[in-house]
């Protein structure tokens, strides 16, 4: 074992697109992994693949619990509740992290029962529209940021149980082992991006969907790139969309009074009679041209490899200033590694 690998064996609950790919990666890497998942035709096409895998909830946690492993739920916000009861029964000991998209709700519902010195938040910013363990794939999170939360170490006021630190230690190491990139944040800042970067486009996505379909035949034979492109994510599983946005309602009504306001001004020049519409397209092509900036998209970049362009801060888990070390990381968007 190195410095680099996990220290305890992982338990993926919830094999659907983000927990398969993590179940894929983690054994491509040679780490010990098994896990749960609820559809018995998945259990069985994972099994036949090679893969450790059970559709017996109790009896996976009971394994983990006798293992000391690391449990991530991957599973919609619907399911958590019941998931965070189970582990409090049948896994009372293990450390775990999520992938779930908002943040602040998980985080109430494990205060909730006093489980926050075993939790570490997660949320990988990689997917697609599909869904299920056929939809899984490995490399899916290669160069992704996912995030990691740190509220429990803000929370503490510097007396970070060491159990804790070792587990946010070990999430890391996990997110680094997929080729992914571990973006410290906070809850309420991580949902208040999301609410802009990935739930408002969600919100839009239908909103074009159905705008679209109104127009009729001629108008979907017509549609081609910027039609497809742009209502991409509305072929999501509805449950899945309305779990994410719903419960980041109030980071979303921001983020969507914003895009509102903006959509408000737009019409009023359309109604004008001299329509002048440059403020928003030119203040729009801009913050593109900023966004692909930071992604390393530019065009003349003749790389095929896109090498990250987020700040790196390294640092010691537990070492002097390694609190505020991630509130800085968090402010600038930067990725962190661990030694």
């Amino acid at each position: 074992m190195t410095s680099r690998d996990v220290t305890r064996p992982i338990c993926i609950i919830g094999l659907g697109l983000i927990g398969g790919s993590l179940l894929r990666d983690l054994a491509a890497h040679g780490h010990a992994v098994y896990g749960f998942n609820r559809s018995t035709s998945g259990t069985r096409k994972a099994t036949k693949e090679g893969f450790e895998v059970s559709n017996d909830l109790v009896e996976t946690l009971r394994r983990a619990e006798a293992d000391g492993a690391l449990i991530v739920l991957a599973v919609p916000m619907p399911a958590v509740a019941g998931l965070l009861d189970a582990l409090a029964e049948h896994a009372p000991s293990c450390g775990f992290t999520d992938v779930v998209s908002v943040k602040a709700e998980v985080y109430a519902l494990v205060k909730e029962r006093g489980m926050e010195d075993r939790y570490v938040g997660g949320h990988p910013m990689a997917g697609t529209a599909e869904s299920g363990w056929s939809a899984s794939r490995a490399g899916l999170f290669r160069r992704a940021a996912w995030v990691i939360t740190f509220d429990h170490a803000v929370d503490t006021e510097g007396e970070v149980p060491q159990e804790w630190i070792e587990l946010w230690t070990d999430v890391v190491r996990m997110i680094i082992i997929t080729g992914a990139e571990a973006i410290p944040a906070r809850v309420d800042r991580h949902d208040a991006a999301v609410a802009r970067i990935s739930h408002l486009p969600h919100i839009l996505a239908e909103t074009l969907a159905v705008v679209g379909d109104n127009g009729g035949a001629l108008a979907q034979s017509l549609a081609a790139g910027s039609f497809r492109d742009a209502t991409r994510v509305a072929s999501t599983e509805p449950e899945l969309v309305r779990a994410m946005c719903e419960t980041n309602a109030p980071a979303l009504l921001t983020a969507l009074d914003e895009a509102l306001e903006l959509l408000q001004d737009a019409r009023a020049s359309l109604a004008s009679e001299t329509s002048d519409l440059s403020e928003l397209v030119d203040a729009g092509y801009r913050s593109r041209v900023r966004f692909d900036a930071r992604e390393g998209n530019r065009s003349e970049s003749v790389s095929p490899v896109k090498i990250s362009s987020r700040p790196v801060l390294r640092l010691h888990p537990g070492g002097e200033g390694w609190v505020n070390q991630l509130i800085q990381a968090e402010s600038l968007g930067g990725r962190i590694e661990v030694f």
